[in-house]
């Protein structure tokens, strides 16, 4: 995955803890020091083996929240929907993962409360590029956020929002 990661958004040179390191650690933190603040994060990493876990010469004060900010910016540009795609066709191409067939199945979850679910429109650019047709091409836009609204309530709760959760299986179990 910190290959696949570091060449879809690239490496900068004299970075001291790669994009796909950092990912990594993202996902060792989110196993156990999920409520803590960003700039708590490498407090996390001081009582672990940070090396051993996450990649030779990776520092605890390298994971700081700057460095989390600028590497979840660039995944972002890149696409969260593109980097999963690849690194789950990898993982199942791997692993031998038939993909012959396969189960869809959805759940709701119902909330309460009042939600605004519109997102402010945020344009990110590449400040390297002075061509005005590549600029254009380089420009992303801020997705469309979860849509949390009234609809069909499994629960039958109809008098609260929901939104929905799918997961897809493959056939031969994995």
């Amino acid at each position: 995955m910190v290959e696949i990661i570091n060449e879809l958004i690239g490496e900068e040179k004299g970075e001291k803890v790669s994009p796909g390191h950092v990912v990594k650690a993202m996902i060792l933190n989110g196993l156990g020091f999920v409520s803590k603040p960003l700039y708590m994060f490498p407090k996390y990493f001081e009582t672990i083996a940070c090396e051993h876990l996450i990649g030779a010469g990776v520092k605890p004060e390298y994971l700081n929240d700057d460095k989390l900010g600028r590497v979840m910016d660039k995944l972002f540009i890149k696409g969260l929907d593109t980097i999963f795609f690849i690194i789950a066709l990898k993982a199942a191409k791997k692993f031998n993962v038939s993909l012959s067939t396969s189960h869809l199945d959805s759940s709701s979850m119902h909330v309460h409360g009042e939600y605004n679910t519109s997102l402010p429109e945020v344009i990110f650019e590449n400040q390297e590029s002075r061509n005005t047709q590549d600029l254009e091409e380089l420009t992303v836009k801020s997705p469309k956020e979860i849509t949390i609204t009234y609809g069909y309530s499994r629960d039958h709760r109809p008098d609260l929002k929901q939104f929905i959760i799918e997961l897809i299986c493959s056939g031969d179990g994995d």
